[in-house]
């Protein structure tokens, strides 16, 4: 059964899949499509519905040719989604919540689009018990997903995003990367540079209860994302003006990094809307 909570959005595909079956993106193998691929010798490709006349007529050796063209073909989808402990923060819903909504809505889209989708989970360390390979079995897929709404957030560090590109596979794929990122920088950098052969779309998680909403004055406790060490701190206008600054600065250091690697981020605040991921695609299609 499809959660209420997933949303469908569209996704486009800008590479050639390889796969050999039929679905909706562009493909490298011959067959009942609409991309041009070139001619062949009719004994080559034996087709009579796709004689190609004005090449006959032109073939001084008197072949008679065929139009081959690229057949449709699906692409795996995949969520990489951060199950370490920065995830276990909670504003008015709660990132886990929000990156389980998320992945649904991924799942249904693939469903939607004829594709397979996959699932992996990281924290210290790829979490076995959190990957899936590549199915068009929906119901699997919720089912996971819905046991994510209720996970606790794991160990501290995300370095199992390092070794996530292990699991997805050797053909390209769309990989959503679900996380907060509240990790170091140099990890994240080799990470994408580890998934480089893929098309990966950064999905961020924050929310505005970490930065935006933190107390004018007055003693609160809060938990540093990379170490998940509490803090307790009193707060004051200055503090909170420092917790904004740091924030917004991380986020021009992040959006810079995902473009070094083409992979512009999209960043999901409080609430996860499906039509501002039909229209990153729109917007970055051509990446």
């Amino acid at each position: 059964m499809i959660p209420a909570f997933a949303k469908a959005f569209t996704y486009r595909i800008h590479w050639h899949s390889r796969a050999f079956h039929s679905g909706v993106h562009r493909g490298v193998q011959g067959g009942l499509g609409h991309e041009f691929r070139g001619n062949l010798p009719l004994i080559d490709y034996p087709d009579a519905r796709r004689i190609d006349i004005s090449q006959t007529i032109r073939d001084p050796g008197g072949q008679v040719h065929v139009r081959i063209f690229n057949q449709k073909t699906p692409a795996a989808i995949y969520a990489v989604c951060d199950l370490s402990a920065s995830m276990q923060f909670r504003g008015d819903a709660g990132k886990m919540a929000l990156a389980a909504e998320i992945a649904a809505s991924i799942a249904y889209s693939a469903y939607q689009a004829g594709d397979p989708f996959g699932f992996v989970g990281f924290d210290r360390v790829v979490r076995e018990d959190w990957s899936t390979r590549p199915s068009r079995r929906m119901h699997e897929a919720f089912e996971l997903i819905g046991r994510l709404q209720l996970e606790q957030a794991g160990q501290a560090g995300a370095d199992g995003l390092l070794d996530a590109g292990r699991y997805l596979g050797a053909s390209r794929s769309l990989v959503f990367l679900i996380s907060d990122f509240h990790m170091p920088t140099d990890t994240l950098e080799r990470a994408l540079s580890s998934l480089s052969r893929h098309h990966v779309v950064p999905l961020v998680l924050w929310d505005s209860a970490e930065y935006r909403t933190l107390p004018d004055f007055g003693i609160a406790t809060i938990v540093d994302p990379e170490s998940g060490r509490q803090r307790t701190l009193f707060f004051r206008d200055a503090l909170c003006r420092k917790f904004l600054a740091a924030f917004e600065m991380r986020r021009e250091k992040l959006k810079r990094i995902f473009m070094q690697y083409e992979a512009p981020a999209l960043f999901v605040e409080d609430r996860f809307e499906a039509e501002a991921v039909s229209e990153y695609f729109q917007q970055f299609s051509a990446l």
